[in-house]
């Protein structure tokens, strides 16, 4: 697909012959001459305006000026837009004009002086008037050179008659005939109209370029859609650590805190009757022996959901093995990365919970009896789909068992999506962006 910049007569509507030229002729030059007149006024009222506000800033004045002059540099650009749509055949792309959400009467007013296509409208305002200023003199002089010299052998056969009149047979000493004149005219007239077309063309395009530059480039609205962007998935990366914070020191306190609270007053209850009743120590100690053994796994298993060894050691192929093996379903596990091969820290933690935790929904909310598990990857992403046959109906909203995985992709940069229609399958897709690998 190619990126070069489009010419006046790409995507006009096909028109041939005669009619099909002078019209695109016709509408080229009335674009360009058209054009000067409206540069003209477009520079005066906003360099005045601007100028204005600037030179109010000191009083209450000079915001306001500057925002309305960038209003009213937006309704000029809106006319630009419609003059370009008329001479290139398709509609001129209107950009985004974004520059933060105020919610005061006074930040919406000065609005648009925080919006980078405002201030790309007035420079167009402004840089506008030079390649007007140029077109409008070459259209018009070929124009009248054209219309000049093939109309030569009219006027110049009446001009021949007038007292002191030497045309340019005569300068130029080639005879002093009217014929000669006008046979010279006619010459020039027929280069003028030979070349007419190319210079009005280009005289169009230079016009259009910079409106199509400056007027309707998205580069500035891409640049506002990345940073709006990457300030979504930092926001949703801190609100998925809060959460699994949040998550882990409740089970902390539910579990093995709880444990421990037991296990220290049955010990200190040992203690005490250790020297007035041995025999009952005996069973006390075999019982913390054991609450000890559970708590350690508890432990372990909360370990495995803020850094698991087995990924940091082995990597995801071997991690996801370990979390399959767990599952109460049957998972087939399907993974595009060798064993000890690492994805990027982030990618390869995000890829690991949101399969642990996709398995840990489907095990407690799907009643499937078999789920699979794959990992793709692609170019500059990695892709991982878990499918079960369950019941369906599965969603991410809040208060349901994938609420939480939405904002943990987004974190990354990446993209969720869960299809599960009512009797089933759930297919959960997650597209994890990987520029590259790195090996452990």
């Amino acid at each position: 697909m190619t990126s070069a910049t489009p010419d006046l007569a790409r995507g006009a509507p096909a028109e041939t012959g005669r009619r099909g030229y002078w019209h695109r002729l016709g509408g080229r030059s009335l674009y360009v001459l058209v054009g000067f007149p409206l540069a003209i006024v477009r520079f005066v009222v906003l360099i005045v305006l601007f100028l204005f506000g600037v030179g109010t800033t000191v009083t209450f004045l000079g915001l306001p000026v500057l925002a309305g002059t960038m209003k009213v540099a937006r309704g000029f650009a809106s006319v630009d837009r419609a003059r370009l749509s008329r001479v290139q055949g398709w509609p001129a792309r209107r950009p985004a004009y974004v520059g933060g959400h105020p919610h005061t009467r006074v930040g919406r007013m000065l609005a648009p002086l925080r919006q980078a296509q405002s201030w790309a409208d007035w420079g167009h305002g402004l840089l506008g008037l030079f390649p007007a200023v140029l077109g409008f003199a070459f259209t018009l002089t070929w124009w009248a050179g054209t219309l000049a010299g093939l109309t030569s052998s009219v006027y110049i056969w009446i001009l021949d008659r007038t007292v002191g009149y030497e045309g340019l047979g005569t300068q130029l000493r080639l005879g002093d005939a009217w014929q000669i004149d006008a046979a010279v005219s006619t010459v020039a007239g027929l280069f003028f109209l030979f070349t007419l077309p190319a210079v009005v063309r280009g005289c169009a395009e230079l016009n259009a370029a910079l409106a199509r530059a400056m007027l309707t480039s998205d580069r500035v609205a891409e640049l506002h859609g990345q940073v709006s962007d990457l300030t979504e998935s930092r926001d949703a990366a801190v609100s998925a650590e809060a959460q699994a914070l949040r998550r882990l020191e409740r089970d902390i306190h539910d579990g093995p805190q709880q444990r421990l609270v037991r296990l220290a007053m049955d010990l200190s209850s040992a203690q005490r009757r250790l020297a007035r009743d041995p025999a009952t120590v005996q069973p006390m100690l075999a019982e913390a022996i054991t609450a000890t053994r559970e708590t350690l796994e508890e432990l372990r298993a909360l370990s495995r959901g803020i850094a698991p060894p087995i990924l940091a050691d082995r990597g995801l192929r071997a991690a996801l093995a370990a979390v399959a093996g767990r599952s109460t379903v049957p998972v087939d596990l399907d993974v595009d990365v060798p064993d000890g091969e690492h994805l990027p820290l982030m990618v390869e933690n995000t890829a690991y919970f949101l399969v642990a935790e996709a398995l840990t929904n489907v095990a407690k909310h799907s009643a499937a009896t078999r789920c699979t598990v794959e990992v793709r990857r692609t170019a500059g992403h990695v892709r991982v789909i878990v499918t079960d046959n369950g019941v369906g109906g599965a969603h991410t909203a809040k208060g349901h068992g994938l609420a939480g995985l939405t904002e943990r992709v987004r974190g990354v940069g990446g993209l969720l999506a869960v299809t599960s229609p009512v009797g089933g399958p759930t297919v959960l897709t997650a597209e994890l962006p990987c520029k590259s690998s790195q090996n452990a």
